[in-house]
């Protein structure tokens, strides 16, 4: 050992000396901590925006901004609004006309839903019938004094106003006046900064249930109210589950109630630490979130198992429990501060994401690994041996002291089964998975990578197992989804994939409608959709156009400004706006040109068919061809740039996440052993680990998603843990009888056992998410669970046979010298 690493052995014994000499005061300290954490929790915010964060300081959500602020959409749901979907056979009848205007004039009646307008087919109906009706009561009047003959004649000439079609679904018939669905947005009159949407749109869906029709009440609120309780729901599901499996694990490894429970009250602290520093931090709980405690309590349960055995190996020796305490503590100490660091490189990686929920993510989850270290590391054995000399005092026995596997044991058998395979051919062996994990690896490059809202959303139809889930960890009833298929059904044309781009200029320049029309004459290929490859575009431009095509004296006023004669005039331009924001098109300009004219969207019709990145991409070459500024916009590029990121997060957070980890340990093993090019063994298995991982994502078509990006790094740090803990025990059996293969065999039947038992709780207690109810949910879950199998099981196969080569390289390859066939190779 180098002087170095003499200093650090020596540190850290007099550390160890400190916890086992002074248990009761260093139990006392952690207990007042953890009490300061606990006032913590009560400050966590929730954030139940599935997608909030996501976005933030992207151009193109910015853009989307701006259209969504300062341009008019009469039948899109705004952040005050809510939306009343109405749905049955033909909601254009009468009668159901009238059951609408009931509900708004229901809603109208309730003060403290603060409705200040309602625009939708009823309404325009109503309106029609009889202009001057202003109230939901004087609509439904106006509805109630018509006959059903007269009605249908009024939806009939309604169907071409855009006010009326805009809000009926596709199947709308003009000659039958009927259709399966509408829209009516209803307005809230809130004060700048209200927060209480969620209140407001629950209560009017609350209205909405009780009419005998099929109205619902869809909007943010909605969305986020349904958000909240998935996560309440998930963490009901998912923890009581982690627990159990965690619980009979431990009761395993344990087999003693006493170390049992206080296995359990460690990873109590855990938690409180942790939840305390999200509340103090301001760091909000969102649905990425929920991996935390469970990745944590998987962390902490491998800290307490590798310490409880490896103290019992020291006592059935015969060892008292002071100095069996100290030897434990002084061998698992350095591993402990190894593990921990790697796995603050693997989580905290993604603190260098540009999504501000994946950088949350990785702060909680590093920070909480940090508080994981200290409580295993410091607390229990301290605690342990405190409540062992209780036990003796007051005569408690003991219910199982013996270590999980032994050399004798068919598990410690079946351990050191890759010493015998490793040590016959190592380099072959090496080669041999290097290239199965360069295989899989490059096969894996290909995984796909999507961001979608639906990932944060429960499905339709919720799966099979969730009717036999009990109260009162039964879920509840969630609609948001049903109603987004709905709307996208039923809406389809409306909504068919387009593409907005938004230009800022100043719109009353002369060539200012010619530059705007212009880019849509040789567009990209998925813009290419009208006649001779032309763009297909609604903007200002088309608006002109269109009311010039029904009114003659506002088509004079254009072609005496229309210098080139191409339909798009060329001068006196604010005097064409003023004319058409005058007329009864005034509302649909208002759509494409904001007020001042410093602003314009022009929406593309995109080619059926075409992908999110072709969309996006051909999007944004076009908003290069507009001579003003312009952006390209809308949910399709929007979630193409997070796509992006989160491609860009995973492999970022991946490489930081190994680069660091490897020359940490190499310095670590340089410092305190000589070894430097063990850093590079222990790095090896979890290489390879992670290729495998994302092979079989990209075979099994689990994809890079908001949080199945973090996967990689993530399995950095908790895999690594198992090839870094082989190690270390390794290293102070090879001091002691310098032979490789006895050494090894010695690791894998000691700490192999308490790996085993610590990979199953981790796998299976990870794995839980899987039961969660959210999709982005249940693929990390189930994903973090292989990870998991995958490391545990490469660093006992790919360990032996690299740690005998390494033993060869550095004897001076003495192999070599003979002439060793198989290490030559």
């Amino acid at each position: 050992m180098s002087r170095a690493g003499r200093w650090v052995e020596h540190a850290t014994t007099r550390l160890n000396g400190v916890i086992v000499s002074r248990p009761r005061a260093v139990v006392l300290a952690f207990l007042l901590v953890t009490a300061a954490f606990a006032g913590g929790m009560s400050a966590i915010e929730t954030q139940t925006e599935p997608t909030e964060g996501f976005s933030e300081d992207l151009p193109e959500q910015e853009a989307l901004d701006a259209i969504d602020r300062e341009f008019d959409e009469p039948f899109e749901a705004e952040s005050e609004s809510t939306q009343l979907i109405h749905h049955g056979n033909d909601v254009l009848t009468r009668e159901e006309t009238l059951t609408m205007l009931r509900l708004l004039e229901r809603i109208d009646a309730r003060e403290d839903l603060r409705m200040g307008s309602a625009n939708g087919p009823a309404t325009v109906i109503a309106r029609s019938i009889d202009p001057s009706a202003e109230t939901p009561a004087e609509m439904r009047r106006a509805v109630a004094g018509t006959t059903d003959t007269e009605f249908r004649r009024v939806v009939r000439e309604l169907s071409d106003d855009p006010r009326f079609s805009r809000g009926v679904s596709d199947d709308f018939n003009p000659s039958e006046a009927s259709a399966s669905t509408t829209i009516t947005v209803v307005s809230h009159d809130v004060p700048e900064g209200f927060d209480d949407l969620q209140s407001i749109q629950t209560d009017v869906q609350s209205l909405a249930s009780d009419e005998p029709a099929d109205i619902r009440a869809f909007g943010s609120g909605v969305i986020n109210a349904e958000t909240g309780q998935i996560i309440a729901d998930s963490l009901l599901i998912v923890m009581p589950i982690v627990l159990v499996l965690l619980l009979g694990f431990l009761v395993v490894a344990y087999r003693d109630p006493i170390d049992l429970a206080l296995g359990l009250f460690a990873l109590l602290m855990t938690l409180i630490w942790t939840f305390g520093f999200l509340g103090f931090s301001g760091i909000p709980f969102d649905q990425q979130q929920i991996a935390v405690p469970v990745l944590l309590l998987a962390v902490g349960v491998d800290f307490g198992i590798h310490f409880v055995n490896r103290y019992r190996e020291e006592t059935v020796k015969g060892y008292d429990a002071v100095p069996a305490m100290r030897t434990a503590a002084d061998q698992l100490a350095i591993a402990f501060v190894i593990v921990t660091v790697t796995a603050v490189f693997g989580f905290g990686a993604n603190v260098t994401s540009d999504l501000d929920p994946i950088r949350n993510l990785g702060i909680v989850s590093a920070v909480g690994i940090v508080f994981t270290f200290l409580i295993f590391g410091l607390f229990l054995p301290a605690a342990k041996l405190e409540l062992d000399r209780l036990r003796e005092r007051y005569g408690v026995p003991e219910f199982g002291t013996t270590p999980i596997a032994s050399e004798d044991s068919a598990l410690g058998r079946l351990l050191a089964v890759s010493v015998t395979v490793g040590e016959r051919a190592p380099a072959l062996f090496v080669v041999l998975l290097l290239l199965v994990g360069g295989g899989l690896g490059a096969y894996g490059a290909g995984v796909d990578t999507t961001f979608e809202q639906e990932d944060f959303l429960p499905p339709e139809e919720e799966p099979g197992y969730v009717e036999y889930i009990p109260e009162p960890f039964a879920p509840g009833d969630y609609t948001v989804t049903a109603t987004l298929n709905l709307l996208e059904e039923e809406f389809a044309a409306s909504q068919d994939a387009s593409l907005t781009v938004y230009v800022e200029g100043p719109f009353e320049e002369d060539h200012a409608l010619e530059a705007l029309a212009e880019p849509t004459d040789d567009p990209p290929d998925t813009l290419a959709v009208g006649e001779g490859g032309r763009a297909e575009t609604t903007s200002i431009v088309t608006v002109i156009q269109s009311h010039a095509e029904s009114d003659e004296e506002f088509a004079a006023l254009v072609a005496r400004n229309d210098l080139d004669g191409n339909g798009i005039p060329d001068r006196n331009l604010d005097r064409i706006y003023a004319e058409l924001f005058d007329s009864p098109a005034g509302s649909r300009a208002g759509q494409y040109l904001t007020d001042d004219r410093r602003g314009a969207q022009v929406e593309y019709t995109v080619e059926s068919g075409a992908t999110q990145s072709e969309i996006s991409a051909d999007g944004r070459e076009q908003a290069e061809r507009y001579r003003y500024a312009a952006t390209a916009t809308g949910q399709i590029v929007v979630f193409d740039a997070i796509t992006a990121i989160i491609f860009d997060s995973a492999i970022q957070g991946l490489l930081l996440a190994v680069g660091l980890s490897g020359v940490f340990l190499v310095i670590t093993y340089g410092v305190l052993e000589g070894m430097p090019m063990l850093g590079i063994v222990n790095v090896f298995p979890i290489t390879i680990a992670v290729t495998s991982l994302v092979g079989t994502m990209r075979f099994l078509g689990y994809p890079l998603n908001a949080l199945t990006a973090t996967i990689l790094s993530i399995a950095i740090g908790i895999g690594i843990a198992y090839s870094v803990h082989i190690t270390a025990r390794f290293i102070d059996e090879y001091r002691e009888n310098d032979d490789v293969a006895a050494s090894l065999r010695t690791t894998l039947t000691g700490t192999g056992g308490a790996l085993t038992g610590s990979m199953l709780t981790t796998a299976l207690g990870t794995g839980a998410l899987a039961l969660a109810i959210t999709p982005v949910l249940g693929d990390f879950g189930a994903l973090i669970a292989l990870s998991v199998l995958y490391s545990f099981v490469i660093s006992v196969v790919a360990l032996p046979p690299a740690l005998f080569l390494w033993d060869r390289v550095r004897s001076g390859s003495s192999a070599a010298e003979s002439a060793d066939p198989v290490v030559e190779a």
